[in-house]
C-alpha cells in the first residue's frame, strides 16, 4: 500500500526524473516505477505528508504543510471524485484521471507549482486520457 496526498496523484503522471534532491528522485522513481509496472498496487489517499513527502530534503524549506498545498490536494481529490482515506488501485485512479481531468486543467489546478511550467504533468494526463502507458523514467 502506498500513501499519496491529492496532488501527488497527478504529479506522478508527469514524473520524468526531476526532483528536489537525488534522494527525493530515488524515492519518487521507486514509487513511479512500481505504479507504472504494477498498476494494481493499492493507493490510500491521505491528508498531508505522504510516502513521497517522506524523502523531501531536510536542508530545504519544506512546503508539505503549506496551506496552498493542502488546498491543491483538496481540489484534486474532489475533481477525481475521491475522498481522503479511500483506498483504490493505481489503475482505478488513472481511470478517474482519464474521466475527470484534461491536460489544460493542470495549469489551473497546479498554477503555483514549480514543476507546472515544464508541461510534464499535463503531458502525463494526456497520455492517460488517450489510454497510453506512462513512459519509464529517463536514464540520466
Amino acid at each position: 500500500m502506498i500513501e499519496l496526498r491529492g496532488h501527488h496523484l497527478l504529479c506522478l503522471l508527469g514524473y520524468r526524473g526531476m526532483g528536489y534532491s537525488p534522494a527525493f528522485c530515488e524515492n519518487m522513481t521507486t514509487v513511479y516505477e512500481q505504479l507504472r509496472t504494477e498498476p494494481e498496487t493499492m493507493i490510500r489517499v491521505v491528508l498531508g505528508p505522504d510516502d513521497l513527502c517522506a524523502a523531501f530534503p531536510q536542508d530545504q524549506v519544506a512546503h508539505c504543510e503549506n496551506r496552498t498545498v493542502y488546498h491543491r490536494d483538496a481540489e484534486i481529490v474532489a475533481k477525481l471524485g475521491l475522498e481522503v482515506g479511500i483506498e483504490r488501485t493505481w489503475s482505478t485512479i488513472c481511470g478517474q484521471v482519464a474521466l475527470e481531468v484534461k491536460p489544460t486543467d493542470i495549469s489551473n489546478l497546479c498554477a503555483t507549482c514549480r514543476w507546472e511550467p515544464y508541461g510534464v504533468c499535463a503531458d502525463g494526463v494526456r497520455i492517460i486520457a488517450e489510454g497510453g502507458a506512462l513512459p519509464p523514467v529517463p536514464k540520466k
